[in-house]
């Protein structure tokens, strides 16, 4: 009780809250460690929950030997949050460097399709990141040949993959393999739910580990799923999420 009565305690004063899972390769050997207690003379405006048992840091020797793919679900519209995810990946997994990124654009209201001006605003931010070299390689998920073809042609950086959902397409669509053949984009594969977690169950997860009955304050803003694989064995070595959130009112 004391331990949930001294989160509640931060989490009503912060007005960030960066989550990071730490390795779930290693996830027998979890044991969470957020700030523990509110004992200070001032309480953190960001509070940072780590698991830094599990948070395993690439060294300069084994960069090269490892890729970093990243996948970034959005649930706003606000191209910020793209800079700060790809900062806070590179930050946690001590990297300068992300090798891909692939964008999933926050979800559309009931009855309305993605078009290519909802994807500029994003695509223009991943292309001042390639531009900066924080990301080496950009991707799209869940676009179909028309609108994967639209942004191909208007992009300076182009995408160099697209993820197709199976749940909604048993066999690549021919057009879209197609086009992806002919101008060297990899079609990949995902089963990821278009949210995530919706911003509703992320406030619930928050009022259930703090009894705290001011969570619809917290408004996810993006959650971020990080891969590290050998690529010389093609195995995965770390895999984790990072989460960021914001109070809106005090």
């Amino acid at each position: 009780m004391e331990t949930q009565a001294n989160a509640k305690l931060l989490l009503n004063h912060a007005t960030t809250l960066r989550l990071h899972t730490g390795n779930l390769v290693n996830r027998s050997r979890l044991k969470k460690k957020c700030p523990s207690s509110p004992c200070e003379e001032e309480l953190p405006s960001v509070l940072d929950c780590t698991i830094p048992q599990a948070s395993e840091a690439i060294t300069p020797e084994e960069r090269e030997e490892l890729k970093v793919s990243v996948k970034l679900f959005l649930t706003e519209s606000d191209c910020s949050s793209i800079r700060n995810a790809v900062e806070m990946a590179c930050l946690s997994l001590g990297v300068s460097q992300l090798d891909s990124v692939i964008i999933a654009p926050p979800p559309l209201p009931d009855g309305e399709s993605q078009t290519l001006s909802h994807l500029q605003p994003l695509w223009v931010e991943l292309e001042e990141l390639v531009q900066s070299q924080k990301i080496a390689a950009i991707g799209t998920s869940d676009l179909d040949k028309t609108l994967l073809e639209q942004l191909y042609n208007w992009a300076q950086v182009k995408p160099s993959s697209n993820q197709v959902n199976l749940a909604s397409c048993c066999v690549m669509p021919p057009d879209l393999t197609a086009f992806a053949k002919e101008f060297d984009i990899q079609l990949l594969t995902h089963s990821d739910p278009k949210e995530l977690i919706t911003n509703t169950g992320f406030q619930e997860a928050v009022r259930e580990s703090t009894q705290d009955l001011q969570a619809a304050d917290w408004q996810l803003e993006w959650v971020l799923r990080y891969s590290v694989i050998v690529k010389s064995r093609g195995i995965i070595k770390s895999k984790g999420y990072l989460v960021h959130a914001k109070r809106s009112s005090q």
